[in-house]
């Protein structure tokens, strides 16, 4: 019997999505077997290979990324190592609002989309657990059981839960079916069937044992809105970012929605056959949402006067808060609100109002709360480009075309979880997400930005040092000391100083990467492009191009250690050359690049770029104040040359595998940072 190809397959209208709409009671993971579990294991590639990129053509460095994850899927045999099906990794959409906030302003996001829910919700996440943010998520449902009864006609709204919360029965089966006597229990605490009877919940705790942890964090909602973040529903100190897509992407996340719940669907999904491609963009159809741009908004900051201003005009508005929600009927509407609790109140400066919102948890609000150390912005700075804007929207030119707005160009870049506690890189770098890593930076021309809350995964180190001894500016932002115990334990690689460190120094990540267990593997996915003679450690003028920064929050004028939980951030962004960007749930450490299933899009906009990096570095200080030492990697403080406290420097000591298994079971338990 003769096997498809991954070029075939690339090019089928058959998905895992659209054989589910033919036969719902069909499992989309017996679905998945039966389309992908045989394909042509060749590397073999046509002359072209088209992607459905809708009418906007892709830059050459976005399509040769394409092209190289087809590559690889067709070397690993894998045709699903991408989480979707091969069809739809190839796509468009729109961007319509980003977030960078603190993990419950993207929540109530989320809540508000919940509540809005015609038919369907798929929530997945990787940690759930019953807090203050997971109300914000629980007071939704309910808000949403009590709008489906008002509607009537008998109808339900039918949502899917996915989330990780180990298991020792997923040594036998991944997908364990969650019963409501255990997801309605103290650590879940989600809503009673009785207590919603206008909605079908069903519930799957997900994990492949012993390390194939389901890291995504993703939603859709009646197919037309899909919001892909790098948040968990759980309280804690981290900024996050959350951007919230429509367009035929759409579709795609869909299809990872499926893929990932691979068990049986009880009841069917309503939206199974009515997908996102052909309708109309939700966000651009509302003439509120219009209403937030001028006419020559032809950029992010041309809009924002307007959003700030809102808000300084809205102190009235109640903050929408778990236990006391206020839901707004529009995106337009959830700006005001939001921006109105960033404004300050009577007798309060603009970062006071900040450190008030950014402190929620007990840690944060300790001892009188986290004070804000940073100096006041001028106040004539405040509109536009100064002051937190939390919910940033984006103008229909932003995504410019044959009409406006026109998709841009989206991949899938993503990756199947990996229980095996292995480390093999030739098998690690064939997944569409670390293809699509070190194809980015390997074609990075003059820029490459990532934050990450941690930078330890060993094939990307000698990628960055390539780049920067080849003329590009790499500029990291990471989060002091997040998850130290955890990236200490063996195989993990290390702590941010740690590597911060060796990319100043080390000449060793200037010599080339062995695969001697592969020697067939695909060049341009296993081995750096990186000569073999240029072993010297970088010099002054390179390490000028080597920008590394610890974060440092709106409100503050220095890094906080992650250990004290008031200021960190979880953040996950790539951007190069200020066209192509990749954002998600992928962080760049050992676990994300190795084990982890993570889910993230590709995009290939100038317009979303700029976007994207106005707001982060508005956002948050880390520019102006976290830049580390060139000399050790550590940040210093610019008066003392003291470290920050709780900093453990280039040398965790004898020990530090000790406190790596510290680490390991906060994240089993939860307590750690994912």
């Amino acid at each position: 019997m003769t096997h498809p190809s991954i070029y075939e397959l690339a090019q089928s209208q058959t998905t895992i999505s659209s054989e589910y709409a033919r036969d719902p009671t069909e499992e989309p993971g017996k679905i998945a077997k039966r389309l992908y579990e045989h394909i042509t294991q060749s590397p073999d590639q046509p002359s072209s290979v088209q992607g459905n990129f809708g009418a906007t053509t892709p830059s050459p460095l976005f399509r040769s990324i394409y092209e190289s994850i087809l590559r690889n899927l067709a070397a690993s045999g894998d045709a699903l190592a991408g989480m979707v099906s091969p069809p739809l990794i190839a796509t468009s959409g729109v961007v319509p609002l980003t977030i960078i906030a603190p993990l419950p302003d993207i929540v109530k996001h989320m809540s508000n989309c919940i509540v809005r829910a015609q038919k369907e919700v798929f929530l997945a996440t990787n940690f759930w657990i019953n807090s203050d943010t997971s109300r914000l998520v629980t007071d939704a449902f309910r808000e949403l059981n009590r709008r489906v009864g008002e509607r009537g006609g008998g109808e339900k709204v039918v949502v899917k839960m996915l989330y990780d919360r180990g298991n020792v029965k997923q040594a036998i089966t991944h997908h364990q079916h969650v019963p409501p006597a255990t997801y309605t229990g103290p650590k879940v605490n989600l809503p009673a069937p009785e207590e919603i009877p206008n909605i079908e919940m069903q519930v799957v705790n997900y994990h492949v044992p012993l390390v194939g942890t389901f890291h995504s964090k993703f939603m859709v909602v009646d197919r037309e809105v899909a919001l892909l973040m790098s948040n968990n529903i759980q309280d804690n100190d981290n900024l996050e970012m959350c951007v919230r897509l429509e367009g035929p992407v759409v579709d795609s996340l869909y299809d990872v929605c499926l893929a990932s719940w691979s068990t049986t669907l009880e009841p069917p999904l309503p939206c199974r056959d009515t997908p996102a491609s052909g309708k109309p963009l939700p966000s651009y159809a509302d003439p509120e949402f219009l209403a937030l741009f001028t006419e020559d908004s032809t950029t992010e900051s041309v809009s924002l006067p307007s959003v700030v201003q809102a808000g300084h005009e809205s102190l009235d508005l109640p903050e929408h808060l778990p236990g006391d929600p206020h839901y707004d009927a529009t995106i337009a509407g959830e700006i005001r609100r939001i921006q109105a609790s960033y404004a300050p109140k009577p007798g309060e400066t603009h970062l006071q109002a900040v450190s008030r919102h950014f402190n929620v948890t007990p840690a944060q609000k300790a001892d009188g709360g986290v004070q804000p150390t940073a100096p006041e912005p001028p106040s004539d700075s405040l509109v536009p480009f100064a002051e937190m804007t939390p919910y940033i929207p984006l103008p229909p030119s932003a995504f410019p075309g044959p009409q406006i707005p026109t998709p841009i160009p989206m991949l899938i870049a993503s990756r199947a979880p990996l229980g095996t506690p292995t480390f093999s890189v030739p098998h690690a770098v064939r997944y569409p997400q670390n293809v699509a890593f070190l194809e980015a930076v390997r074609g990075a021309k003059e820029r490459i930005f990532i934050q990450t809350p941690n930078l330890n995964a060993e094939p990307l180190l000698p990628e960055l040092v390539g780049a920067v001894r080849r003329g590009v500016e790499v500029e990291v932002w990471v989060c002091l000391g997040y998850n130290d115990a955890g990236e200490l334990l063996p195989y993990q690689n290390g702590t941010n100083e740690m590597i911060a460190n060796r990319l100043y120094n080390d000449p060793g990540l200037l010599q080339p990467t062995s695969n001697d267990e592969d020697d067939d593997a695909d060049a341009d996915a296993t081995h750096p492009q990186i000569d073999s003679a240029e072993s010297l450690p970088l010099t002054e003028e390179e390490k000028s191009r080597l920008k590394i920064y610890n974060y440092v929050a709106k409100d503050q004028d220095r890094p906080i250690h992650n250990k004290f939980k008031k200021r960190s951030c979880h953040i996950k962004l790539l951007i190069i050359d200020s066209h192509l960007a990749m954002q998600g749930n992928g962080n760049q450490d050992t676990q994300t690049w190795f084990h982890s299933q993570e889910i993230n899009i590709l995009l290939d906009s100038p317009e979303v770029c700029r976007t994207w990096m106005e707001g982060i570095r508005r956002n948050q200080n880390t520019e102006v104040y976290g830049k580390v030492s060139m000399v050790d990697g550590c940040w210093h403080d610019p008066v003392t040359g003291e470290m920050v406290e709780g900093a453990i420097g280039v040398d965790p000591g004898r020990f530090s595998w000790a406190r790596g298994v510290v680490g390991a079971v906060q994240r089993v338990r939860g307590a750690g940072g994912f």
